[in-house]
């Protein structure tokens, strides 16, 4: 496994790489879901590259940059027995130059749920996305369903600005008690953890209540949000139920509908969402 931490070295070494390649843009402390990515990207390509960069552009002014956990040995030992080929892993100076003033900027689709909550968000990610593309040009890169609106965000890019590429979306990651697994859990007290899984429960009150044949989408919101707030701890942000591709929301649910959520415990926010 090489580590490289410089682009014009990455661009030095990929025509060498046998081809395909597979791509899994990452912001370190790895869990058992960037994993999963990491494996599934084996199996369909020949060469596999992964980048630990933590994007401070997608990060708003009072969130939390500076604290996002790190541990880039663990990360690297990770990534070497699954036997990655190339650990890109540049500096916030190598992606972000003195004077940088370039954006990619996706409209519609970005601008609602986590658009809306943060708005500097998916603009930094977007455009490090573009940089990470164009510097590792894989033929695929991995996503993981948690972010679904990042993964629906980067296929819109990927498709209006004819990108070389597919993107591929696989499952969410969980623990036992169906907690989405995701770096930011450390940051969970004991309480807060325990109380966490109650997101969870909610996205599968949404599935019963469908199945059940119910398909007005507001009742359904109403009841997720009655069944969080159960739990003390935890503070509703939003409850959607949105079309699967617009993410426009709806009044009466129809396949593919993507019930998604946001919540903040204690000092922790969480996302979560299952499609119906």
């Amino acid at each position: 496994m090489q580590i490289i931490q410089k682009i014009d070295e990455m661009r030095r070494l990929r025509p060498g790489l046998t081809e395909p390649v597979g791509f899994v843009p990452t912001m370190g402390y790895l869990h058992q879901g960037h994993l999963s990515l990491v494996k599934a990207a084996q199996d369909e390509n020949s060469s596999v590259v992964v980048s630990i960069f933590v994007n401070p552009t997608q990060f708003g002014p009072r969130e939390d940059f500076a604290r996002y956990p790190r541990d880039t040995e663990r990360d690297l030992d990770l990534l070497n027995k699954e036997g990655v080929t190339i650990v890109f892993q540049p500096s916030t100076t190598e992606m972000y130059p003195e004077r940088f003033d370039t954006w990619v900027k996706v409209d519609k689709l970005a601008q609602r749920l986590e658009g809306s909550a943060r708005p500097e968000h998916f603009p930094g990610v977007t455009t490090v996305v573009t940089k990470l593309f164009n510097i590792v040009e894989p033929a695929k890169a991995y996503f993981g369903q948690k972010d679904a609106q990042q993964a629906l965000v980067i296929k819109k890019m990927a498709a209006d600005l004819n990108m070389n590429l597919e993107i591929v979306t696989l499952p969410t990651v969980r623990e036992t008690d169906g907690l989405a697994m995701s770096s930011r859990n450390r940051y969970l007290g004991p309480d807060e953890r325990r109380a966490a899984p109650i997101l969870y429960q909610a996205l599968n009150l949404a599935q019963k209540l469908y199945r059940e044949g119910e398909r007005d989408a507001d009742k359904i919101r109403k009841e997720m949000a009655a069944l969080i707030s159960q739990e003390s701890l935890v503070r509703i942000e939003y409850v959607s139920i949105a079309n699967g591709e617009t993410l426009d929301e709806l009044d009466t649910v129809s396949p593919p509908a993507l019930v998604s959520l946001a919540a903040i415990i204690g000092q922790t926010r969480l996302i979560d969402n299952i499609v119906l």
